[in-house]
């Protein structure tokens, strides 16, 4: 059964390991295919399409012939906005329409969630708190937590229920992002330097995938 470390509301670290559910903290990948899939559709999925280029028939300006059909010793052009002319359309652009996203099955996606924390609890990124007090929503509150942990680099914080109060104390600290249990994903996972999750939270994550390869 994998155990991580475990730090009390304030970050003292306590002298007892936090067991965790083997069903889901303890798949460690074959090969990391499946991450990958997860890893890119996530990525993909986020991505806002912006560009778009004009064809030539949505180029503006004069539709005047450029010079004569006949007797110039010049090869004939019906249009300025030829794709091969500086200034005309262009063929085969971005039309802002392209659809980037990509689909995998909720249970390969929920499979990838679990090698993902497995592979951080194997290596020491997935630690355990008591649970994050902000009463009063305070950013030096979190602050003082994380200094006395010696969270350092990117912090993903995973809360079971992501109140008005923990949103204020943390949106502003570079590097720590706050997320819901079961809204976890693989590149928030993989991309966490140091992973501090409530027991409240863990609980839920093992009821959320619950415990199927």
């Amino acid at each position: 059964m994998p155990s991580i470390n475990a730090y009390t509301a304030t970050g003292a670290k306590s002298a007892t390991k936090v067991n965790l559910n083997k069903d889901v903290f303890g798949i460690v990948p074959e090969n990391h295919q499946i991450l990958k899939d997860a890893y890119v559709a996530y990525l993909a999925n986020g991505r806002v399409n912006l560009a778009k280029t004009k064809t030539r028939g949505e180029v503006s300006g004069s539709t005047k012939k450029p010079w004569k059909q006949k007797g110039t010793g010049r090869a004939r052009f019906g249009s300025r906005y030829n794709p091969i002319w500086r200034g005309g359309g262009i063929t085969f652009g971005p039309t802002g329409n392209e659809n980037y996203t990509k689909k995998i099955p909720t249970q390969t996606k929920r499979l990838a969630v679990k090698q993902a924390l497995s592979l951080a609890a194997k290596d020491g990124v997935l630690n355990s708190i008591d649970s994050l007090s902000v009463k009063d929503g305070k950013v030096s509150e979190v602050v003082k937590v994380l200094k006395k942990i010696d969270a350092k680099g990117r912090t993903l914080i995973i809360v079971e229920e992501k109140t008005e109060n923990i949103d204020r104390a943390t949106r502003n600290i570079a590097n720590v992002k706050v997320t819901q249990a079961k809204y976890l994903n693989v590149f928030d996972i993989l991309n966490a330097d140091m992973i501090l999750a409530t027991k409240s939270s863990l609980e839920e994550i093992s009821k959320w995938l619950g415990g199927k390869k």
